[in-house]
């Protein structure tokens, strides 16, 4: 599978979703100046009743999506008190229903209860345009109650493969996907929680030796995702169990060995390493000596894995990994990459 790069675009900078009406038959909580609880907790509502929300308000949130992520580093850091907790999910692969049990299990989102979500938020599942607008509008609606990485699918060539631009062209239009491509392009790469976890998608691949937290902060992400280098390493390796680098199976980066993870992580003042990119029948699986956990909050990835999903909970007092496994939630009868699907058949 190749990542392509592509050219950034500012398509926030020049729509104007102020000319946009919202008929008088719009059943749905008006959008205000600032996206409000009742606001959020509506939408999910709606989406969960397969409805959608206005175009306008959907090209408003992700313009002020992109002006505040925009301004956040590549590697940005957060502090979780001693008395306090985050929550950390891995891929969610536009599998709504299973984002809202996360939620029923978990609790629902707020500055009492953070959560950080570890990319892949789209494709395959037939629910993305759903799981992301949930996502960034907690994300707008208080900042501290959700933290997002960019994950490999937050990218325009696997998006025209996998599903989502088929979905976000069907439900809304072309201009709300080039929004989203922009969005993904502002999405940070890691996390740093309380200086002692490290949070990314994919992994620590690198060709080049001693890579530094700095190195990460300091990379230029605001473009699709290039073919090489840090920002397409931390996006698209996998861990190995021997050691060493070695050629990644997905024709991307590298894989990486236990003794590369403890060698990061001791370089950089870190104890732990949390990375999602793969389906793990229980959910998560942990490696490298305790060094290394892959997360994965897809359960039964594709309608058809049998996975288990599964979510960590860290608390600011020891950030010890604290796991919780679910099973997959009914859905509406759209199986994965419906739109895809729907499209080639209209084609012939």
């Amino acid at each position: 599978m190749e990542a392509i790069g592509g050219t950034k675009t500012h398509i926030s900078e020049e729509i104007n979703y102020n000319v946009i009406d919202v008929e008088e038959s719009y059943d749905g909580v008006r959008l205000g100046e600032v996206i409000t609880k009742e606001f959020v907790e509506d939408m999910v509502e709606r989406f969960k009743n397969q409805k959608k929300i206005h175009i306008k308000y959907a090209m408003e949130i992700l313009v002020m999506a992109s002006k505040l992520l925009k301004n956040e580093k590549s590697l940005f850091r957060i502090n979780v008190p001693e008395d306090r907790h985050i929550t950390v999910c891995g891929d969610t692969h536009g599998q709504y229903y299973d984002l809202l049990k996360i939620f029923e299990l978990n609790g629902r989102p707020s500055k009492e209860n953070p959560f950080l979500f570890n990319g892949d938020f789209v494709d395959r599942g037939s629910f993305s345009c759903e799981v992301i607008f949930t996502l960034l509008a907690y994300k707008l609606h208080d900042p501290e109650c959700m933290y997002l990485t960019r994950g490999n699918h937050e990218s325009r060539h696997l998006n025209q493969i996998y599903g989502f631009e088929a979905e976000t062209v069907k439900k809304y239009n072309g201009e709300v996907y080039e929004l989203f491509q922009e969005v993904f392009n502002y999405l940070p790469l890691a996390c740093v929680i309380n200086s002692k976890v490290l949070v990314l998608h994919g992994g620590i691949g690198f060709k080049e030796p001693g890579v530094t937290l700095q190195d990460i902060e300091n990379i230029d992400r605001m473009r699709d995702i290039p073919e090489d280098g840090l920002m397409c390493d931390i996006l698209w390796s996998d861990p190995q169990k021997l050691n060493g680098l070695g050629l990644n199976k997905r024709g991307v980066s590298r894989v990486f060995g236990p003794d590369v993870t403890k060698k990061f992580l001791d370089d950089n003042g870190l104890e732990l390493l949390i990375r999602s990119h793969e389906v793990k029948m229980a959910g998560y699986e942990v490696e490298a000596n305790n060094r290394l956990i892959t997360i994965f909050s897809a359960p039964n990835y594709c309608d058809s894995v049998g996975n288990k999903g599964a979510f960590i909970r860290f608390n600011g007092s020891d950030m010890k990994p604290n796991f919780t496994q679910f099973t997959h939630a009914p859905h509406p009868p759209l199986g994965p990459m419906h739109y895809v699907s729907s499209l080639y058949n209209q084609l012939m």
